[in-house]
């Protein structure tokens, strides 16, 4: 019982540190710089407790000493995490009208999605004149190896990052999910080759979707763009004219994130 109290314990204190921290940035950002001892005074804590804080966050970068003057300011870390999010939502600003228009054309639904280590998420649909359903992806996850947009995601990274990532064997939602990482690793090959990935009911029965790869001014693959539709509208044989369009959306938007390749 005093074990389990004691690792209770620490959780609190665990919990009161991070929350400490982030207080102390939220007071850097908006005194614009701080001492110690102004710091303890907003948090209504002891200096000693500050100083513990201070040193975490500057050893990551988060904090940093002006020098000589014995003050502190957010440092550049913060500015790698706001610049992170800022591209995610220029990404998303960028590719709204492009899904609007691709939607409209391919009479089916378009998700622009990004790679958060195995599974796409998407981040910004469009639903095409041919939609039934109220349902929404915008903010669903899915298993990248089971979708077209993920196969896309997949195929920008380098083929020994994929099998460290997804392992050797792969979770199977259908009879036609690709389950196995050689497979996999032959498929990519061929969206690498040909610009373009397609699932045929891998993940759902009766869902079929292609997808096309959005690259930033790098050229990396930072975003997929797919169309999907029930199978018995977007059919294998409508694949090819409908990934020659989506690529066209996709290569606008890349454009607009500064590719020119």
């Amino acid at each position: 019982m005093a074990k389990q109290d004691n690792e209770d314990s620490g959780r609190t204190a665990a919990v009161q540190s991070v929350d400490r921290a982030l207080l102390v940035m939220e007071i850097l950002a908006k005194l614009g710089q701080a001492g110690v001892t102004e710091i303890a005074a907003e948090l209504g804590v002891h200096k000693s407790t500050v100083s513990r804080l201070i040193a975490v966050l500057e050893s990551r970068g988060y904090v940093e000493q002006l020098s000589d003057r014995g003050k502190y300011r957010l440092g550049f870390s913060i500015v790698r995490l706001a610049g992170s999010t800022s591209a995610q939502l220029d990404l998303a600003k960028q590719s709204q009208s492009a899904c609007d228009a691709l939607a409209a054309e391919a009479g089916e639904t378009t998700n622009l999605a990004i790679l958060d280590d195995t599974r796409a998420i998407n981040i910004v649909e469009a639903s095409g004149a041919g939609e039934i359903s109220l349902r929404s992806w915008v903010g669903q996850s899915c298993p990248a190896h089971a979708t077209s947009s993920g196969k896309v995601l997949l195929s920008g990274l380098d083929p020994r990052e994929v099998r460290k990532r997804l392992g050797t064997k792969l979770e199977a939602f259908t009879d036609n999910t690709v389950n196995r990482i050689v497979d996999l690793d032959v498929e990519l090959a061929q969206v690498r080759e040909i610009g373009w990935a397609s699932v045929r009911e891998e993940l759902e029965i009766g869902l079929n979707a292609v997808a096309a790869p959005v690259r930033d001014s790098t050229g990396a693959v930072v975003a997929a763009l797919s169309v999907s539709g029930p199978a018995y509208r977007l059919g294998v044989d409508r694949f090819e004219s409908v990934a020659k369009i989506a690529i066209a959306s996709a290569d606008d938007i890349s454009r607009r994130l500064g590719y020119i390749g």
